[in-house]
């Protein structure tokens, strides 16, 4: 039994309809004739002109967009350059070009395969700290044989270059920018490396590292080997003294090595022979770059001499001053 009981204030049953939604509002996509307004006509299938002029736009970018990319695709083809690895670049287009005639052009087809067209570029990081002596030397002998687009960059690895290393490869040419006038780019890059790299414009080729073996590279652009195997392992022989031993060895093993040269060039005009080679180049530029050309032996001095009249060491002395 309840506690209190009261008597219905109503009688009967009354039905009442309970809502269904918070607010009931009349349901415009119903509404026909004049009483529909434009907002509703929208709303009932019609689409805005903006959007469909909006719409129309971007078809058309993405078509130009799909043809923009069938251009770039087309060009790789053929263009083939390699990364440069640039992150900030405080550069200097420069490029060397040699008043003589260019000699050896069907030599560098031979070397690098057919001329598609695009130029083949030459990239090489190299530390500022140890410049590397040798590639500049074999950079001017390439432009006495072929049209060599020069360029110098600065890494943002790198805070800081001195002018003689921006200005390393030559002034700047005036048809620097026609790349189509030029059988090879020469690009350097002061980066901070350990040892200098170079990459080729060859997809399939993997980058080089070492001076040296970037130097074997530069060099048989100019000049095959040696077809002698004794010659050919000679100059390699050489060559690998001049950068193990004269460049990073002791003060001992440098004694040996200016014996060494003393005692072959006693009965040689050249380190390989009668005949200039990269092992003069290689083992100059470490004798250079080692402090020990005015400590050296009398056959040594001779020799170092010969080489400065040739002409193509000129740039490498005068980093070193």
């Amino acid at each position: 039994m309840p506690m209190y009981q009261v008597k219905p204030i109503c009688g009967g049953d009354i039905k009442i309809d309970l809502p269904t939604c918070m607010y009931k509002v009349p349901n415009i996509h119903a509404q026909q004739g004049k009483s529909c307004t434009p907002e509703h006509a929208l709303q009932n299938g019609e689409v805005d002109p903006a959007v469909k002029a909006l719409e129309a736009r971007q078809d058309e970018i993405m078509r130009k967009l799909y043809e923009l990319k069938a251009a770039v695709e087309g060009l790789a083809k053929t263009v083939m350059t390699p990364d440069a690895d640039l992150d900030l670049t405080v550069s200097s287009s420069l490029s060397s070009q040699c008043s003589t005639t260019f000699k050896n052009t069907t030599d560098l087809d031979t070397v690098l395969g057919k001329d598609l067209g695009a130029l083949r570029d030459i990239v090489i990081n190299a530390n500022p700290v140890q410049p590397p002596l040798t590639l500049l030397v074999l950079h001017s002998l390439l432009c006495q044989h072929y049209r060599v687009l020069s360029t110098v960059h600065v890494h943002s690895s790198v805070a800081s270059v001195p002018p003689q290393l921006l200005s390393c490869l030559g002034p700047r040419h005036t048809d620097s920018y026609a790349r189509h006038m030029f059988q090879l780019g020469f690009t350097l890059i002061w980066k901070d490396v350990p040892k200098p790299q170079m990459k080729f414009s060859i997809k399939n080729m993997c980058p080089i590292e070492g001076e040296g073996n970037i130097a074997r590279f530069l060099f048989k652009l100019l000049a095959p080997y040696p077809s002698d195997p004794a010659v050919a392992t000679l100059v390699d022989s050489w060559v690998d003294t001049a950068f193990f031993q004269l460049a990073e060895g002791s003060v001992k093993e440098r004694s040996t090595v200016l014996r060494a040269l003393n005692s072959t060039l006693g009965s040689n005009p050249w380190l390989a022979g009668p005949e200039f080679s990269l092992a003069d180049v290689a083992c100059y530029c470490c004798v250079l770059q080692s402090g020990s050309a005015s400590s050296s032996p009398a056959n040594v001095q001779r020799w170092i001499k010969s080489c400065e009249n040739l002409g193509h060491f000129s740039h490498a002395k005068l980093l070193l001053k």
